[in-house]
This record gives structure tokens, C-alpha cells and sequence, in this order.
């Protein structure tokens, strides 16, 4: 029977109090009684708005349909016709912007609640059957794949499916990118994600860590070891910063350099090798996911006032709403209509505060938003002993400096012709955060599966 309550269903959760001293998700999923009850609110509409809005193209009222009849076996096999991360996807994709903004329940109710009822499958299915791997007949044919992050993964993922024999070149000693350095394990656990790339290994998925394109081999040279085609996902790891003064004293980090410590180098255990700093009073300047990120990681490391710098107001920050809203419920303060202009140190050349400006709101710029415009006279001082800068990364610039005739724009960015990721250098795509620069996974997943049908086709009208 159909469920037409208007309201989704809740998640259960960890409360604020008791998630800010851990580093365990926060959200704790649906029983099963709960994800049957929410998948009964769908209303299997045959024009599937939803699936026209989801990147990777899954056929959501179909897995929800299965989910609704306790099918959890056929549900997941829905999804993973599309996706080869759900556990993932799941957890980390704004399904708000995507798939669930245009659900038809969402007009007079909330949306039916399509992301937690995909990780309630991806969650129940590796918990309990047994994983049936299919492996792919090889066709002799070598495709490289650089970067084993969420883009590469699912390139790889889908030519090996069509028989090719892939190979993913990771220049850090773990495969995943971001989602191992940059995510925490209080939004994806790291097992789920070792889980995932698990399966694409036994289906015959070859990763080779710690070889970094464009220094330990060349691009050139991939194709001169007999690889047909190379497909570029090297994400945008290259921090930006803001070019004020004290940016280089001791306590300044980037967000990247600050999650890598906590998220892959496990900083906050106490057998940890990596050092980072046990700070009091931390300021993250940013306002998207990896600056909550970053602060939500920073309560749980022991810091007693954390705060958000953004420069404009709380509406136009680009954060989810969920992290938002976890954030605030876990102390993080909000200066919003703030803009820093120095960061002070002492004599020994530690942070011990930071200058910064009020802002308002002028016209829009370029971008559609209204631009941020300093208030005279208005200078003031937040004490602090740690400042973090999430203002966006950029492509390391290694590969592109390595590959004769592969064309970039004005932000380092890889220059792609259409959406099937192919480049200006013959036999090389690319696509994900190296395209577009800082991403959502789920679009740089749906970059990759664009550019595992085009290589494929490019391959065949080559032979």
C-alpha cells in the first residue's frame, strides 16, 4: 500500500553533543522497516523526472519499485547497472540539487527521500549476500585511466565492463582521491569506500599507487607501452589561497593539506605519524562543503571555538543544507559577510589572529550571485591559533606540462570538446575536477561514464 505521508522519512543520527567528540558517521541510516516504509512513498512516475536529473543516469523509480517490494537484491542490482559506487553516492551526493528537486512528491511534501534509501540498499546488500562478481572476457585492448578517484573509478570501471583491459595510475599510496583524503570518515566511513573499489579489483581493475603522471611516466609514454587510449581524472588538488599577509606563518593551513592529515594519514589517533596541530580556536575560510568539512573535523579534534569566515551571507553559501545545519548543531560559529585581509602572528611566527572586514551586498557579478563589498571602516580581530583556507583548488598543472599539445584554459583546467571528455591531444580524454575544476563526485562520475562510451567508440573507428 502506498505511503502518502508528506513528510520523508527521519534518519537517525548521532546527537550533536556526542558526534562532536568522534569521528563516527554521523548519520546512522534507516532500519529496514524505515526504508520500506520512505521507498512506499514513491510514486513510480513513468516520465522519471528523476533519473533525467541524476548524472549517472540510475533508474531510480525501478530500484525504488524493487525497495518497495523487499526486493533488495534486484534493487541493487538496478542501481549498480548505472553506478559503481551506491554506498557512496548515497552519502555524498546532493541528491537536494539533483535527482529529489524535481521528485513529484516534492511539490506538495518533501521529496521521497532517494538518497538514503540508496544507501540503505548499497548498505543492507554488502551486509547480507555475497558479492557476484562478473569478469568481463578481456577484448587485448589497453586503456590507462590517471587518478583512482571517483571520476577515474567509474571510468574504469565501465571499459572494463566492455572488455578492455584498464589500468589506474594513483600517484598517492591509496586509491579513492578524494574520497579517502578530502571526505571524513564521519561522512564516509573509509571501509565502505575500500569496499567499493574492492569490487571493481576482483572484476579485473588493475590500480598501480604511488606513480605520479608526468614525473614516474609520461602520458607519451603510456602509449608507447601499448595503451590505445588514456583517460585523465586527476582531479583538482592544488590549493588556492587568498595572497594576504601572514599566509605562510605556522598554523595556516589548506583545507586539502588539513583533511589529508585527518582523513588518510588518521592525524587525530594517537599512533598516528602525521603531525597536526591541537588547536583552540580555528578559522576556515570558505564556505562550501570542504569548509564544513574542515570545521566539523576541527570540533572533533578538541578546538573550543570554530569558526566559519565567508563573505557573504548564509544564504548564498554553497555548502549542502545538511552540512549546514550539522555544522551549526555542533557549535560552529558563522561570520558571514566577512572577509579576512590579514592573518597576525607573533614573534615566533605563529597565528595568533586574524584582521578581517564586514561585508555587504552589491550588485550580481559574473556569476549570477551579488558581489561582496567591503564596509569602510569596519576592521576588526578574531583571536586565533589556526587558520584553514578553503577557497577552492585547481589541477595540478604536472600533466598538462608533461603532454605536448593538450590545451587548458585560464584556470589550469583541462579544455575538453563537448561532454564525452575528449581533448585537443589525440587519444587522451579527460574529465571530472580536472575539467572542471572543484566538483561534486557524482558529476565527476558522470563525467567518467561519458568518457568510458567515448573511448570505446573512439577505439573501434580507430581499429
Amino acid at each position: 500500500m502506498a505511503n502518502m505521508e508528506m513528510k520523508k522519512t527521519p534518519m537517525p543520527a548521532q546527537s550533536p553533543g556526542e558526534r562532536r567528540k568522534n569521528f563516527r558517521e554521523v548519520a546512522t541510516g534507516y532500519t529496514y522497516e524505515m526504508a520500506i516504509n520512505e521507498a512506499k512513498r514513491c510514486l513510480n512516475c513513468k516520465t522519471k523526472p528523476c533519473q533525467k536529473k541524476c548524472p549517472v543516469a540510475i533508474d531510480i523509480p525501478a530500484f525504488i519499485e524493487k525497495l518497495a517490494s523487499e526486493d533488495i537484491k534486484g534493487a541493487y542490482e538496478v542501481i549498480t547497472r548505472a553506478s559503481a559506487l551506491p554506498a557512496v553516492c548515497g552519502r555524498v551526493c546532493p541528491q537536494e540539487s539533483q535527482c529529489e528537486s524535481v521528485c513529484v512528491r516534492g511539490i506538495k511534501g518533501d521529496s521521497v527521500a532517494i538518497g538514503r534509501l540508496e544507501r540503505f540498499v548499497a548498505d543492507y546488500y554488502r551486509e547480507n549476500y555475497k558479492e557476484e562478481i562478473n569478469i568481463p572476457a578481456s577484448n587485448g585492448l589497453k586503456v590507462a585511466v590517471v587518478g583512482a578517484g571517483p571520476s577515474g573509478l567509474t571510468a574504469a570501471g565501465d571499459l572494463r565492463k566492455m572488455g578492455y583491459d584498464v589500468t589506474v595510475f594513483e600517484a598517492l599510496h591509496t586509491a579513492g582521491g578524494v574520497l579517502v583524503y578530502g571526505i571524513p570518515e564521519f561522512r564516509l566511513p573509509k571501509d565502505i569506500v575500500r569496499d567499493e573499489i574492492n569490487k571493481l579489483e576482483l572484476m579485473g581493475v588493475k590500480i598501480e599507487t604511488n606513480v605520479v603522471i608526468g614525473k614516474t611516466i609520461t602520458v607519451d609514454e603510456l602509449f608507447e607501452d601499448g595503451f590505445e587510449a588514456a583517460y585523465v581524472a586527476g582531479g583538482a588538488g592544488l590549493p588556492r589561497f587568498m595572497n594576504i599577509k601572514g599566509e605562510t606563518l605556522c598554523g595556516v593551513y589548506s583545507a586539502n593539506e588539513y583533511l589529508t592529515r585527518i582523513n588518510l594519514m588518521k592525524a587525530y589517533l594517537p599512533e598516528s605519524k602525521t603531525p597536526i596541530k591541537k588547536s583552540s580556536r580555528v578559522a576556515v575560510v570558505g564556505g562550501g562543503n570542504v569548509a564544513m568539512d574542515a570545521a566539523r573535523s576541527a570540533i572533533r579534534l578538541g578546538a573550543d571555538e570554530v569558526y566559519i569566515v565567508y563573505r557573504r551571507g548564509m544564504e548564498e553559501l554553497p555548502a549542502r543544507l545538511e552540512e549546514i545545519e550539522h555544522a551549526e548543531e555542533e557549535g560552529i560559529i558563522f561570520k558571514t559577510l566577512t572577509n579576512p585581509v590579514e592573518i597576525l602572528g607573533d614573534e615566533n611566527g605563529n597565528v595568533t589572529g586574524m584582521k578581517c572586514v564586514k561585508m555587504t551586498l552589491g550588485e550580481p557579478d559574473e556569476s549570477g550571485r551579488r558581489r561582496p563589498v567591503e564596509v569602510e571602516g569596519s576592521e576588526f580581530v578574531i583571536e586565533l591559533d589556526t587558520v584553514i583556507m578553503s577557497i577552492g583548488t585547481s589541477p595540478n598543472p604536472l600533466i598538462h606540462k608533461t603532454t605536448p599539445g593538450l590545451e587548458t584554459n585560464r584556470h589550469g583546467c583541462i579544455v575538453t570538446d563537448g561532454e564525452d571528455g575528449r581533448t585537443s591531444r589525440e587519444g587522451v580524454f579527460a574529465g571530472g575536477d580536472a575539467v572542471t575544476g572543484a566538483a561534486t563526485v557524482i558529476l565527476a562520475m558522470g563525467a567518467g561514464k561519458k568518457a568510458a562510451a567515448a573511448i570505446d567508440e573512439y577505439i573501434k573507428n580507430k581499429k
